[in-house]
């Protein structure tokens, strides 16, 4: 008997240590809920979406980082998303944010070259590359070597391209470029 009645006494003191300890952790003093909470430690603030449906434009147009690859001689004549054929010797990209039509400056940090491309294709389809350019493009940068690089982008035109309609077939701003 003797014996049992220290195994409860061992039993009720392990029970209260744990309670006490659950109960110790998951509550705060009254000190602690008066003060206001410090702001968490500041983290690099990423660079804005370039492309966010609606979102108003500020006037002074950052610019993205992002990794760029091109695309070769391969793939032209292939229909693009503006529904015009892919030509390698245009000064053209293709991104998943930016609108079709809109035109963007891409320098090229490594060589300090810049070249002026309008969007017109939804791409590219690899993991972690935000820009396909053409070749002529990636040519005027100098990253055909590489094949991909990080380059920087800045938004000079966020209007979509107009799309030519009868009415307008002498209007300059809907006629495609050769």
């Amino acid at each position: 008997m003797n014996t049992n009645w220290h195994l409860h006494i061992i039993v009720a003191a392990l029970a209260l240590t744990i309670l006490s300890f659950a109960v110790s952790c998951a509550t705060q003093t009254q000190q602690e809920l008066l003060q206001p909470s410090s702001p968490p430690p500041a983290l690099e603030t990423p660079a804005p979406a370039l492309s966010v449906p609606g979102a108003p434009r500020a006037s002074a147009k950052p610019s993205r980082a992002v990794r760029a690859s091109y695309q070769g001689d391969e793939y032209a004549g292939q229909r693009t998303a503006s529904g015009e054929l892919y030509d390698p010797d245009a000064l053209t990209a293709a991104s998943r944010t930016l609108p079709i039509g809109s035109t963007v400056m891409v320098t090229n940090p490594a060589t300090g070259h810049s070249v002026k491309v309008r969007i017109n294709d939804r791409g590219p389809n690899v993991h972690g590359r935000g820009l396909d350019l053409s070749k002529r493009a990636a040519e005027e940068i100098g990253m055909t070597k590489k094949g991909v690089a990080p380059v920087r982008v800045k938004r000079i035109d966020s209007e979509p391209a107009k799309s030519e309609s009868p009415n307008s077939a002498g209007d300059s701003a809907t006629t495609p470029k050769s």
